[in-house]
């Protein structure tokens, strides 16, 4: 059974009134997170979605996929998701980094994301630039410097270790637990990157980041 909501054009008319005697249901908001990576991303927000669904699955429903596509690729295979669905996706969040893409492919993504957005949906470029390891960082510090993406792992590991909370790795499956009791700072250190970066293209925007907007979204949820 579709649990796609009436039509905006149906309602209002006689048959779609709801009987007095009956309880009117609504529906859960429905979000499509689909990302870039296969691994760590997923991981990422997979545990988010879990501590959601304990109390909110009635309010707010995450789907996520890590599709092992980049840019352009990644917005048309999330446009594909959301016209097989059954859902009607307000959002639709696109993670995905910088790395080695054509910068023309990366700013153009966000371009494509500006130009889909309907009535009933939203598409964001939840982009990194280098990569969501930026977004870990800034957990622990401001970073104002364009590193390669490979020295985002050592320095990392240096927080978390001072910490003790172990070292960084890539798929590390309990990176949003670790990272929770700092996601004010890095809420902060995004925005101030984000003031920073202004009017730059995001591929310009090194460091930069915006998966704050995604999290400020389901934060009132965790």
């Amino acid at each position: 059974m579709s649990r796609k909501p009436p039509k905006k054009s149906d309602m209002g008319k006689s048959w779609m009134k709801p009987r007095r005697d009956s309880r009117q249901m609504i529906s859960p908001e429905y979000h499509l997170i689909v990302s870039e990576g296969i691994n760590t991303e997923p991981k990422y927000f997979e545990r988010i979605k879990e501590i959601i669904d304990i109390r909110f699955r009635d309010r707010i429903h995450l789907d996520i996929s890590g599709k092992g596509a980049n840019t352009v690729s990644l917005f048309n295979r999330a446009l594909k998701d959301v016209a097989r669905s059954n859902n009607v996706y307000k959002h639709v969040w696109l993670v995905y980094d910088k790395d080695d893409f054509p910068p023309e492919s990366f700013d153009h993504t966000s371009e494509l994301c500006a130009a889909a957005g309907t009535e009933e949906t939203r598409y964001h470029p939840i982009w990194s630039n280098q990569c969501i390891e930026l977004w870990f960082l800034l957990h622990f510090m401001f970073l104002q410097s364009d590193l390669h993406r490979d020295e985002y792992w050592p320095k990392l590991s240096e927080c978390l270790k001072s910490r003790n909370l172990g070292s960084y790795y890539k798929n590390r499956p309990d990176m949003f637990d670790v990272l929770r009791p700092y996601m004010d700072n890095a809420i902060r250190n995004a925005k101030m990157l984000e003031e920073i970066n202004m009017r730059k293209a995001p591929s310009k925007s090194a460091p930069g980041t915006m998966v704050h907007y995604l999290i400020e979204v389901l934060k009132p949820y965790l």
